[in-house]
């Protein structure tokens, strides 16, 4: 399973990165506002200094949420880097946006997915990545992961190359579940992949090693 991370703090992704098993990075206008990054220039700056940290992909979003508008955005962001994926709503006209960008061989993720119907269509379009939002579904008493399993079912009987990107994720039992499932990707706040290094008994673990070593090596 592919690890991104969902921010636009350069610094939680150069932590992330540092740690060796960052595969990409999503990001989305609300993050952008919440690192102070505004004006289009300024936001188009930052999604290269992103892709200039990483190696794998990354996905800026479009605004707008008519079929030329979301072309024109999508053209623009594809210019800058070639690790840029076009992030589209789940509309009509972001399916057709989809279409149009996968038939000219530009990576997309269809967002917001929040039924496997919505999925097999993100998938018939030729995305690349489709994004269930699994912690929203979670935040109304709705499970999150049996989505992301019916997904995966549907796209094995018929073989889609449309990767399930796990999006929403919250903490670290969602990475667990997701990769149990079947997930291509996940993608959460860095805290989501730091916390797969903490177990107790690593720490006890730890702690009684370095204290046998003291002893002898007084």
């Amino acid at each position: 399973m592919k690890f991104f991370i969902d921010t636009a703090n350069l610094e939680q992704i150069k932590e992330a990165q540092a740690l060796g098993v960052l595969d990409g990075v999503t990001t989305n206008p609300s993050l952008m506002a919440k690192e102070g990054i505004t004006g289009k220039n300024n936001i188009l700056k930052h999604y290269v200094d992103i892709c200039n940290i990483v190696d794998g992909d990354v996905s800026a979003e479009v605004n707008a949420m008519d079929l030329e508008g979301m072309i024109r955005e999508g053209e623009e962001l594809a210019d800058l880097h070639e690790q840029i994926v076009v992030k589209l709503p789940m509309t009509a006209e972001g399916i057709k946006a989809c279409k149009y960008f996968s038939d000219k061989g530009i990576k997309t993720n269809v967002t917001l997915i929040f039924s496997a119907g919505q999925a097999l269509l993100a998938a018939k379009a030729g995305a690349t990545y489709c994004s269930p939002f699994l912690g929203r579904l979670d935040d109304i008493s709705t499970d999150g992961l049996n989505l992301i399993d019916e997904i995966r079912q549907i796209y094995d009987n018929y073989a889609f190359d449309t990767q399930i990107l796990a999006a929403s994720v919250r903490h670290t039992m969602h990475v667990v579940n997701c990769a149990k499932i079947g997930a291509d990707v996940m993608t959460g706040p860095l805290s989501s992949i730091l916390g797969l290094l903490k177990h107790p008994l690593t720490d006890s673990g730890i702690a009684q090693f370095i204290a046998d070593y003291e002893k002898g090596n007084k």
